[in-house]
C-alpha cells in the first residue's frame, strides 16, 4: 500500500513510515471509525455483543494499529518533521476518544447490554469488558450536562498537548546539553569503556578530546566515577535544572505543570469526585488516597530508620576516608561507590566486564524457557533502527506471541525503560487467532569498536523488569482485545509480573549461566556473586524512601494541594518528612518527573511500591518450594499472566497464593528488618 500505516495485513512498516504518512492514516481510520459508532447506536441496532462491542472493538484497534506506531517512532527516532506530524494529530486522537467516552447513545447501548438477559451468559472477560465500559464512560464526562461535557473535552484535548510538550521539553533538554573536555585528567575515575564513548561521541561531533551529555550512560558514570568533584556538581546542576526556568523559556515546564495540575483539579470537580487522586485510582486496585498515603507513610516509617542509618554510614566514610567533611547531592552516588568497593571488595565495573549484552539476553531466554515452557528465537523484521531486534515466542511448538528490543540510548530517543504492545491478542471472526506483539525499549550503552554492549547488573535487572511486562501481554490466554495481555489490568497492579523477574537476577542458577567476561569468556565467579548478593541491600534504606518521596508527592500534589498551590513547596514539604540526603534549591525534580506529567502515573506512582509488595510475597512463593521451581512457574503463567485483566488482580494474586498479599516478604528482600539474618 502507498501509505505503510494502513497497511494492517503485517507488522508495522516502522522503516517506512514519513512524517507525511501520518495525517491521512489518522483521517481515515478515525472517519471509519466515527462512521462505525454512528452505525452501531442507531435505534434499530439491537444492544448486543456482535452488533455493537465487536464492531467497536473493531474499528478503535484499527486507530491504535496506525497511533500506536507513530507514537512509538515519536519517542524512539525523534525528528522534528515527525514531531510536528505527532503533534498536529494528537489533539485528533485524544478528541475522538473524548466524544466516544460521551457518546449518549453507546453508553445507553452498553447499559442495555449489561441489563439484558444475555449479560449472563457472557464469559467471564466479555463481562468484565462490559464493567469497565460502564465504569469508564462515567469517568469520561458521559453523564455530564452538555455545557460540561463540552468543557470536559477540552481539557483532555488539551491535556495531551500538554503532556506531549512536557515529554518534548524534556528530550530537547536532555538532548540539547553537551559539554567537551580536551583534557583528560579532567575526567580521572571514568572506566575506560566510558571515556571511549564519551571520545566517539566527540569524534562523531568532529570535535576533540570528549562528549559529555545527559543521557543515562554519559551521565550516571560520571556521578558514580569522576574524582573531579567540580565536574560532578556541574553535571548534576546540568540535570536536576532541565526543562526549568535556568535554561530556554521554551523549554520550561513550569507553566506546563501549573496548568496540568489545575485542569486535573477542574476534570475532577466536573466529574463529582473531591480531586484528580480520587479520579486516578477509580481504576486501581487502591480504594482512596487515604488508603495509599497511609501506606507510603507506613512505608517511610518502617524504612527511614535505615535510611538514616544508611545516610550516617556514607557521611562517616566521606569524612574518614576521603576527606569529605561536606556531603552534598553530587557526592552520593561517587562516595557510595567507593564505600561498596571498600566494604565489599567488588565494583560495578568489575561485575559488568561478565554481562555481555548476547550473553544476558540467553540467559534471560533460559529462564524465562524453564519457568513457563516457551522458547525465544530471532527473526528478521521491518525496523526503525539498526539497534532494534525481533524476535518470536513459541510454545509447544506454536507461535504465541512476538516482541521487538530497542535497548541502547541514543540521540533522538526518550530516556528511560518501557514495555508497550503493537498488537494484542484476540480470536477474529474468522477464527483465525491474532497473537500479541510487544515493543521492549530500554537506553543502556551501545557497543563500542569491536566490543559487545556490556551491561551493569542494575541494566540486567532493568531489562528483566520490562521483559516482565512483556510476558503479561505475550502469554496471556484470553481472546478479548479489551482484557488481554496488559488490557484492563488495574493499574496498580500493572508492575507486579515485572518486579517478579527482577528477583530472579539474584539467582546464582540463572547468573551463573548469562555471564561470560568479556575478555577472557570465563563466567562470574562464585566468590564475586557472593560479594555481590552481600550487597545487594546496600543502601536500601535511602532507595526506600527515595521511592516513597516521589510516590508521596504525587498522591499529595492531586489529591491535597490546592490548584494555586506551590508544587515546589509541598515537595520540599515531603523531603522534609520522609528524606534523608538534602537536595539543593535549585533541584528542579518536578520539571522532569515525566511518569506524572506525561508517563499515565499521576496519582499512581505509588503503584511501585504497592506492586513491590505483591511481587515479593508471589516471589516468595518459588522461595517456599524451591528457586526457579517450573511447577510455581507454571502457576503463575496460569492464574496471573495468562488471565490478564479478565479478572480483578486481586483475585489472580489469590489464585496463585491462596491468601491475600502480606509485606513480609517485601521487607525481608529489602533488609528492612532488624534481624540481620533475614537481609539475604
Amino acid at each position: 500500500m502507498d501509505n505503510p500505516l494502513l497497511d494492517f495485513a503485517e507488522l508495522p512498516r516502522f522503516a517506512e513510515v514519513r512524517p507525511d504518512h501520518i495525517t491521512p492514516a489518522v483521517d481515515q481510520v478515525l472517519a471509519t471509525a466515527r462512521a462505525t459508532v454512528q452505525a452501531i447506536t442507531a435505534d434499530n441496532v439491537p444492544a448486543t455483543w456482535d452488533a455493537v462491542l465487536a464492531p467497536l472493538a473493531d474499528v478503535t484497534e484499527k486507530i491504535s494499529w496506525v497511533w500506536d506506531p507513530v507514537s512509538h517512532l515519536n519517542a524512539v527516532v525523534n525528528t522534528p518533521a515527525l514531531r510536528e506530524a505527532y503533534n498536529s494529530n494528537l489533539a485528533k486522537i485524544s478528541e475522538f476518544y473524548t466524544e466516544l467516552g460521551q457518546n449518549l447513545a453507546l453508553f445507553a447501548k452498553v447499559k442495555a447490554l449489561a441489563a439484558s438477559a444475555d449479560y449472563a451468559s457472557l464469559s467471564p472477560a466479555r463481562r468484565q469488558i462490559i464493567d469497565h465500559q460502564l465504569r469508564d464512560f462515567r469517568l469520561s464526562g458521559a453523564e455530564l450536562p452538555d455545557a460540561e461535557k463540552a468543557r470536559f473535552a477540552d481539557i483532555q484535548a488539551r491535556l495531551s498537548e500538554l503532556s506531549a510538550r512536557f515529554s518534548q521539553n524534556v528530550l530537547d533538554a536532555t538532548d540539547g546539553f553537551a559539554r567537551y573536555i580536551d583534557d583528560a585528567a579532567e575526567l580521572d575515575g571514568l572506566p575506560d569503556d566510558v571515556l571511549e564513548m564519551m571520545r566517539a561521541a566527540a569524534e562523531a561531533d568532529g570535535k576533540p578530546g570528549y562528549k559529555l551529555k545527559l543521557h543515562f550512560p554519559f551521565y550516571f558514570p560520571v556521578m558514580q566515577y569522576a574524582n573531579h568533584r567540580a565536574l560532578r556538581e556541574s553535571m548534576y546542576h546540568a540535570n536536576a535544572t532541565r526543562a526549568a526556568e535556568f535554561g530556554p523559556a521554551e523549554l520550561d515546564n513550569t507553566l506546563l505543570i501549573g496548568e496540568t495540575l489545575s485542569l486535573r483539579d477542574e476534570e475532577a470537580r466536573l466529574l463529582g469526585f473531591a480531586n484528580y487522586a480520587e479520579v486516578s485510582l477509580a481504576p486501581k486496585m487502591a480504594d482512596n488516597p487515604s488508603q495509599v498515603i497511609a501506606f507510603l507513610r507506613d512505608m517511610a516509617a518502617r524504612a527511614k530508620p535505615f535510611a538514616q542509618r544508611d545516610r550516617a554510614e556514607l557521611e562517616a566514610f566521606a569524612r574518614n576516608e576521603l576527606g569529605l567533611n561536606d556531603l552534598q547531592a553530587w557526592d552520593l552516588a561517587w562516595v557510595s561507590e567507593k564505600l561498596r568497593v571498600a566494604r565489599y571488595d567488588f565494583s560495578e565495573q568489575e561485575v559488568k566486564a561478565y554481562f555481555a549484552e548476547q550473553r544476558v539476553l540467553d540467559g534471560l531466554f533460559a529462564i524465562i524457557s524453564k519457568l513457563f515452557d516457551v522458547d525465544i528465537h530471532p527473526l528478521a523484521a521491518t525496523l526503525w533502527h539498526p539497534d532494534a531486534r525481533f524476535w518470536e515466542v513459541r510454545r509447544n511448538g506454536q507461535v504465541v506471541a512476538q516482541f521487538y528490543t530497542d535497548l541502547y540510548a541514543r540521540e533522538g530517543k526518550r530516556g528511560g525503560a518501557w514495555m508497550a504492545d503493537i498488537r494484542a491478542r484476540r480470536l477474529l471472526a474468522d477464527g483465525r487467532l491474532q497473537i500479541p506483539v510487544a515493543l521492549l525499549t530500554c537506553n543502556f550503552t551501545a557497543p563500542v569498536g569491536d566490543k559487545p554492549a556490556l551491561f551493569t547488573h542494575d541494566e540486567v535487572i532493568t531489562l528483566f523488569h520490562e521483559f516482565g511486562h512483556g510476558l503479561h501481554h505475550m502469554l496471556t490466554e484470553v481472546d478479548e482485545l479489551g482484557v488481554s495481555g496488559i488490557n484492563g489490568v488495574e493499574w496498580d497492579a500493572v508492575e507486579l509480573p515485572s518486579q517478579f523477574m527482577e528477583n530472579f537476577c539474584w539467582e546464582w542458577d540463572v547468573l551463573s549461566h548469562m555471564t561470560a567476561h568479556v575478555d577472557s569468556g570465563e563466567p562470574l565467579p562464585r566468590a564475586l556473586f557472593d560479594k555481590m548478593l552481600a550487597a545487594k541491600n546496600f543502601q536500601s534504606g535511602m532507595m526506600a524512601v527515595r521511592q516513597v518521596e516521589l510516590a508521596l508527592f504525587d498522591m499529595l500534589l492531586h489529591a491535597e494541594l490546592d490548584a494555586k498551590g506551590e508544587f515546589m513547596a509541598l515537595l520540599d514539604a515531603v523531603r522534609a518528612e520522609v528524606a534523608v540526603n538534602p537536595t539543593p534549591a535549585y533541584n528542579r525534580l518536578p520539571h522532569s518527573f515525566s511518569h506524572i506529567f506525561a508517563g499515565g502515573y499521576a496519582a499512581g506512582y505509588y503503584s511501585y511500591k504497592w506492586a513491590e509488595v505483591l511481587s515479593a510475597d508471589a516471589y516468595a512463593a518459588f522461595e517456599e518450594t524451591g528457586h526457579a521451581n517450573p511447577a510455581v512457574g507454571e502457576a503463575f503463567r496460569r492464574e496471573v499472566l495468562a488471565v490478564g485483566g479478565s479478572r480483578p488482580a486481586i483475585e489472580s494474586f489469590r489464585a496463585f497464593r491462596g491468601r491475600d498479599p502480606q509485606i513480609d516478604a517485601l521487607l525481608r528482600h529489602t533488609g528492612l528488618v532488624a534481624s540481620e539474618d533475614a537481609t539475604t
